[in-house]
């Protein structure tokens, strides 16, 4: 028996971390990476947060085992990520009809969406923006989900397209799975308003859709609750939904893989039933998850005093995100390139989607060794003093052509 005859031929690389292997292997000595999408500071250094060294101070003066961990991972954990997203005071807690599970990253929650998904009979249609994190298609697609793109930002003013986005998903059938980005679209970062975001919830109302709101930036648009302007208009009484979570970015746990998936049912007693499925997916996906990241998140948020100066950690990054919009604004106005910038400067999260041409994008990374993804998109928090003029040089050499 021979491998798949399709496997000979070597797959192309990921769309994102591919052109970060592509930069390393860059030999010219002036070069910027603004496609992977991680925190900087403006040394171009991906700190560990003081909070976090402290937790792991911690951990290793108790830890005593190495044991596993439960299928979907330690109650206090799962507690904890629960109580973030919604608030301990939130109807979905009181009533208790989430459930949620350790994952590894949000990457992983998105898979064990998929299998548990699949597996108990589910429709196989997904909708997603157009744009979208590149990795949603595939992650649904190699699951065997049908893939249907909705059109999210309108391309002249930077805003979100809410009625051709409706009129989109008014062809959705019931029980169809409607992914929605949380907070800090990747890669737009345009987010609905209040108005927006009822609206959609309306439609899912009407439709009978299923969302999964993909929940990977929280605290880096406006604040932690802030971020979490979308949950009254999605996880209305008794409505059931997906949500999974990432803590790469705001606790800059890239390396941990830490995440998290949560199933919120129309009452108890089906997300125990929900959640026992679950567990099925994941025990035959990875078995049970990592400890080592989880820890310190729970660590950090159990502990009041370090939970405060993690928020403040967090808001130091979210306040450079800022900044940075502020200072690439200023950079592109100030060579006259053609087009409105202005909207970057008030956008969410860490991406902006520049609007370039393939042949641009291919143009900045060869003739430049400037490297940004797909139409575009940048990574605002990879900016830094060192990088940004050589980038909007870079820009203006390959708009203006």
């Amino acid at each position: 028996m021979a491998l798949p005859v399709a496997s000979r031929t070597p797959a192309p690389p990921d769309p994102i971390l591919g052109l970060a292997e592509a930069f390393r292997a860059d030999p010219r000595p002036v070069k910027v990476n603004l496609s992977s999408g991680v925190y900087v500071d403006d040394t171009g250094i991906t700190p560990v947060l003081p909070t976090v060294l402290e937790a792991e101070r911690r951990m290793l003066a108790t830890e005593t085992t190495k044991l596993y961990k439960p299928i979907d991972g330690d109650a206090a954990y799962r507690a904890a990520v629960r109580d973030l997203i919604f608030t301990p005071g939130h109807e979905i807690v009181a009533a208790g009809r989430s459930a949620t599970s350790h994952t590894p990253g949000g990457t992983g929650a998105l898979r064990v969406a998929a299998d548990f998904l699949v597996q108990e009979g589910a429709p196989r249609t997904v909708w997603v923006s157009d744009p979208t994190w590149p990795n949603h298609p595939q992650i649904f697609g190699l699951a065997g989900f049908r893939v249907r793109p909705y059109p999210y930002v309108h391309p002249g003013d930077r805003h979100v397209s809410i009625d051709a986005m409706l009129a989109a998903l008014a062809e959705a059938e019931p029980g169809d799975l409607l992914l929605l980005h949380g907070s800090c679209h990747n890669p737009t970062g345009v987010d609905p308003s209040q108005e927006e975001w009822r609206r959609i919830g309306d439609l899912v109302e009407e439709r009978d859709l299923l969302p999964l709101v993909d929940f990977a930036y929280q605290g880096f648009g406006d604040g932690l609750r802030e971020d979490a302007d979308w949950l009254d208009a999605i996880a209305r009484p008794g409505r059931e939904l997906l949500i999974a979570s990432s803590f790469s970015k705001n606790f800059a746990l890239y390396s941990e893989r830490v995440g998290a998936l949560t199933v919120v049912a129309k009452d108890a007693e089906s997300a125990s039933s929900a959640q026992s499925h679950v567990k099925v997916a994941i025990r035959a996906n990875y078995s049970n998850p990592p400890s080592h990241g989880a820890e310190i998140v729970t660590t950090i948020l159990g502990d009041p005093a370090l939970r405060a100066q993690w928020e403040v950690e967090l808001a130091g990054m979210r306040g450079r995100i800022h900044e940075n919009r502020r200072v690439l604004v200023e950079a592109l106005e100030s060579r006259d390139i053609p087009g409105d910038w202005a909207p970057l400067a008030h956008q969410r999260g860490m991406f902006a989607l520049l609007g370039l041409s393939k042949e641009q994008v291919a143009a900045l990374r060869e003739e430049h060794a400037v490297y940004v993804v797909g139409a575009g998109r940048i990574n605002v928090a990879g900016i830094t003093k060192a990088n940004i003029d050589p980038f909007a040089d870079a820009v203006a050499a390959v708009v203006g052509k």
